[in-house]
């Protein structure tokens, strides 16, 4: 079910782009306000209420794992209003205001009630997350914690995730450098304009691109809320010495869905009348529109009716972590960004046409392409270029991309 969001312009311009590299300890506290460093006493008998164990920042950041939703080890809830919510949050974070619960509760329609659950807010003293946290508790949820400095301590300590309303806020205004963290060839199709290209794989060749300036707000997007490349960038950035980095997880595919402006309607093709092509093949497998790609709607058909022929191998290319919160029934993990092309190739099954995947479909096309330039023979290696969002029991919601080309 889609929320109709609706977001402060107040709110957003407030909140915009805050610097988040800063230690805790560079934070000169006002002398004319007490700064809490553990819950006040209202929020300390909530918490005692309804049982709930406090965690810390280390225990959050480990918890989010890369970033994404499908890559976060735990399910974070942010108890704030929904414009502050889009305004800066905790990476991988889901939204249930404390007083619209009853709205927004639906996102946990399919989670399990022992998944792991961290519930956050304003601070010390903001008495949403508890109250949010002892909801989820009295409706059967059995492994619910705080993470009661919140929002405020995280932005002091690491980057924010924004949603469209600020990036668009952003956009309009040129007040930060958005950067494309997806493979080349999907930056050339289209991308939020002015957007510098970046990719996360990349990084080390192209860092003679980044700003001097190592305060200048940067916004990094990719190809979507399951896409990790996005993250990984900014963590990069991060280590080089950015101080001033969001992520805009929505990224390209809710940008353009919105209607907004982007680079693809640049250059108009010209219609040429020619006849159809016809289908080509691999050993039974139909291939798609671009290099390296399978027929996107063809292999979406196999998979939901579970008729993947027995020569196919099919390779997911994520994080161990990802792959066991979900996966295409039958596939193997294979974690291409930790290994060289050739250790890579070696992994994969003997005699077998091997289809690629990851999650948005930019790590299974950089895995591809890393096969290629290493000379690896990529005659029955293909990929598929879709956004894929499985459930443990390997039921999956699948939408393929658009080709490039």
């Amino acid at each position: 079910m889609k929320l109709k969001i609706f977001a402060s312009s107040l709110i957003v311009a407030g909140l915009l782009l805050s610097g988040c590299a800063e230690k805790q300890s560079d934070i000169t506290p006002s002398t004319s306000a007490q700064v809490l460093t553990g819950p006040s006493l209202h929020v300390k008998e909530l918490m005692e209420k309804f049982k709930l164990e406090n965690v810390d920042y280390a225990y959050v950041k480990a918890a989010i794992g890369n970033g994404t939703r499908d890559g976060a080890k735990a399910l974070l809830i942010d108890a704030r209003p929904n414009p502050k919510y889009l305004a800066s949050t905790i990476p991988s974070s889901l939204n249930i205001p404390d007083t619209q619960i009853d709205k927004y509760i639906v996102q946990l329609d399919k989670v399990a009630k022992d998944k792991e659950i961290i519930v956050f807010c304003g601070g010390w003293d903001c008495e949403k997350s508890p109250i949010v946290a002892g909801y989820l508790k009295e409706h059967g949820f059995t492994n619910v914690k705080l993470y009661q400095a919140g929002e405020p301590e995280w932005i002091t300590k690491n980057y924010p995730e924004i949603g469209l309303p600020v990036a668009q806020s952003v956009f309009k205004n040129n007040s930060a450098l958005f950067m494309d963290a997806r493979p080349y060839a999907k930056y050339m199709a289209g991308t939020i304009p002015g957007s510098l290209y970046m990719s996360d794989e990349e990084i080390d060749k192209l860092k003679g691109r980044l700003p001097i300036d190592k305060t200048t707000p940067i916004v990094s997007f990719c190809e979507g809320y399951s896409c990790a490349k996005s993250h990984n960038l900014a963590k990069k950035l991060q280590e080089f010495g950015y101080t001033k980095i969001s992520v805009y997880a929505g990224g390209y595919p809710e940008w353009k869905e919105a209607g907004l402006q982007t680079t693809a309607g640049g250059a108009k093709k010209v219609e040429v009348a020619s006849a159809p092509k016809k289908d080509a093949f691999v050993e039974g497998i139909k291939l798609g529109e671009d290099e390296g790609t399978v027929d996107g709607e063809w292999y979406k058909a196999l998979i939901t009716s579970d008729k993947i022929p027995a020569n196919v191998a099919i390779v997911d290319v994520r994080t161990a972590g990802e792959f066991a919160n979900g996966h295409i029934k039958g596939a193997i993990n294979i974690e291409a960004g930790k290994l060289s092309a050739t250790e890579f190739a070696a992994k994969f099954p003997k005699g077998k046409v091997v289809i690629m995947n990851c999650s948005a479909g930019g790590r299974s096309m950089e895995a591809f392409l890393k096969l290629k330039d290493a000379k690896v023979d990529v005659s029955k290696i293909f990929y598929f270029d879709a956004n894929i969002k499985c459930d443990k029991s390997s039921k999956c919601e699948i939408k393929v991309n658009e080709p490039l080309g």
